[in-house]
């Protein structure tokens, strides 16, 4: 059973409260450098693996895209994506990525804003991808960072008075879960290399495009915590080509 962790209504409050959930792209600190990464939407088929409150589903259609398909394991989050972020030519469907199932050359575009590090086998999920996509095809992505992920609790390490000291990393190439604690809450993410995103895709039939570790904007640094946030980096962004 994948775990939806979003369908919790203590744990989705808590994530709707959040600056990306209420401003969409314009609070999620990495859109300005994922948006450097995406392709000429116009006349393309788009999928959306993991697609949230579907902001990057809106943004494909008001770009040109010809048919967009958001798909989230989440029903609370798809119902904040037709709220939000409905429209003619776009679709919603509640699926785990990883039981999706398309004829090969489905899409030109596939997209997913972190949403990997909550699937198991990213190799199996890549080989399926690379079926979906036409050559050419692109393939754009975020995830946390390895850097982020490997200790797994995902928080400062604090001084006696409070004050962040340093970020812990370790037992970084020990693949697999870890017990996270996202707002407050304990949710299981997957913790990969740098090597295993980057080497997955070669291996996978893909041509690497753009691999970015985006810092915070300017315009964000002054928001509580933000400044910490150039001490290490939290989010990996990946642009492909599918070959």
């Amino acid at each position: 059973m994948k775990e939806n962790k979003y369908d919790d209504e203590a744990f989705f409050q808590k994530y709707h409260g959040m600056l990306r959930s209420q401003k969409g792209l314009a609070g999620a600190g990495e859109w300005p450098e994922l948006q450097k990464l995406l392709p000429d939407f116009s006349g393309q088929r788009v999928l959306d693996l993991g697609c949230g409150y579907g902001w990057h589903c809106k943004y494909a259609a008001e770009h040109g895209a010809a048919y967009v398909l958001g798909t989230d394991i989440s029903k609370n989050m798809l119902a904040q994506a037709k709220a939000r972020n409905g429209g003619t030519g776009i679709e919603y469907r509640q699926a785990a990525m990883e039981d999706l199932r398309f004829p090969a050359d489905s899409f030109d575009v596939v997209l997913s804003s972190l949403a990997f590090h909550y699937v198991r086998d990213f190799g199996a999920l890549v080989r399926e991808i690379s079926g979906w996509l036409r050559t050419g095809g692109s393939f754009v992505f975020s995830v946390e960072h390895p850097v982020f992920t490997a200790y797994g609790s995902q928080d400062w390490y604090y001084g006696t008075d409070g004050q962040i000291l340093h970020f812990p990393v370790d037992n970084y190439y020990l693949e697999g879960a870890r017990d996270a604690v996202f707002l407050g809450e304990h949710i299981v993410k997957y913790h990969r290399t740098l090597t295993t995103y980057l080497d997955t895709l070669l291996k996978g039939g893909f041509l690497l495009r753009r691999v970015v570790e985006p810092q915070p904007p300017e315009s964000m640094l002054e928001l509580p915590g933000m400044k910490d946030e150039l001490r290490r980096p939290m989010m990996l962004l990946i642009a492909a080509e599918k070959v």
